[in-house]
């Protein structure tokens, strides 16, 4: 019997064979699917193979935010961490797979506590179990941004065996989760909903998909113009979406010229050097900004606003995670709030649990009193 590797193969190249068009979109959309649900059959395999992260890998979150590492071997992942963190936490050494277990750390900026995570170094085929892959984009998949670090001299190669990795694994960088809804039915067919017009796909190519799936009675409403693989992502249902920077390291040993190719090659990455300390500080404020952090002062019941220590939440963080991050009982014992700032109507406007928090707003929080 053909493994995994060996049917997901020949479907590849019978995709590679089939000139696209409008005839021939709707067969290639479902060879696709067939992939997309092949992977995740030899995917589930690998990691059921164990329940845990092994050891060295069950890292707990702590922080304000989780950052990750992810790169090949030997492409300065350690000491660019321990630049971050201002200490030696991670092994430096000039051979490769010198870090062999996830090592967090904690950043410190702008008042935010940010956990940052080296990982070891991954290899092509990571995915599918080698090397240290396997345990190392499980804990990438759980971060809230990834840090892609990519050698000067070898760039191309590298970008190309991460992304192929991290996509192979359902990890989506720098995308936002398409806004699909998929509703099983009892009867009637597909019934397909579009708030977009869809210049990426045809209805009958998505039925075709859906059938892949053996759905054969839905209610799909979509309000994006979708690509076949956003909606092969969606019926799998077990994709991630993380954003990542793109980092250029070691830009110390490369010439003028070398680099000026790299920032037109390359626009939206970032170059640093983690031996001289190049551009560390700015990276800090680009990681702290891309995690969309914001600041929430409190000012408890009938006492003064504390501007000294701010409360680091993500964006969009409403008044009943602040009540579960400051003590269950907050949320238990909660009557209402008061908020004043960008988010508030007016002054001190009263508030309830759902209320969507920003940044620098001044937060009361009044609790019913028992007994």
């Amino acid at each position: 019997m053909a493994t995994f590797a060996e049917r997901i193969k020949e479907i590849e190249d019978e995709i590679r064979k089939t000139k696209i068009n409008k005839a021939t979109e709707t067969h290639v959309g479902r060879l696709k699917a067939k992939i997309a649900r092949l992977k995740r059959e030899q995917q589930d395999r690998i990691f059921s193979s164990s329940t845990s992260g092994g050891p060295g890998y069950d890292v707990k979150r702590s922080g304000d935010s989780s950052v990750a590492f992810i790169g090949l071997p030997s492409v300065g992942k350690s000491t660019l961490m321990n630049q971050l963190i201002g200490q030696e936490l991670s092994a430096i050494a000039a051979y490769e797979f010198t870090t062999l277990e996830a090592i967090p750390g904690i950043m410190n900026h702008q008042g935010a506590n940010i956990q940052v995570i080296d990982l070891p170094g991954i290899i092509s085929g990571a995915s599918n179990g080698k090397g240290r892959g396997k345990r190392v984009l499980s804990v990438a998949r759980s971060a809230d941004l990834l840090l892609v670090v990519l050698d000067v001299f070898d760039t191309v190669r590298h970008l190309e065996i991460i992304l192929n990795e991290l996509f192979y694994v359902g990890i989506r960088l720098n995308q936002s989760k398409p806004d699909i809804v998929i509703t099983k039915t009892m009867r009637g067919g597909i019934a397909i909903s579009t708030l977009k017009i869809l210049t990426k796909i045809t209805e009958k190519t998505i039925k075709n998909i859906l059938q892949e799936y053996r759905l054969i009675n839905a209610d799909i409403t979509i309000r994006n113009d979708i690509t076949v693989e956003q909606l092969i992502d969606a019926l799998e249902a077990n994709r991630v979406y993380i954003p990542a920077i793109v980092l250029i390291n070691k830009i110390d040993l490369a010439d003028q010229e070398k680099l000026e190719n790299l920032s037109k090659k390359f626009p939206e990455a970032t170059l640093v050097s983690a031996e001289s300390g190049y551009f560390i500080d700015e990276l800090k404020d680009l990681i702290f900004n891309t995690l969309n952090l914001i600041k929430i002062f409190l000012r408890p019941q009938g006492e003064e606003t504390d501007f000294e220590e701010p409360l680091i939440v993500r964006e969009g963080c409403t008044v009943g995670e602040i009540c579960d991050k400051l003590h269950r009982k907050f949320r238990e014992e909660f009557k209402f709030a008061r908020v004043w700032g960008l988010s508030a109507r007016h002054s001190g406007q009263k508030v309830s649990l759902r209320h969507e928090l920003a940044n620098d707003d001044v937060l009361t929080i009044v609790r019913s009193t028992r007994g």
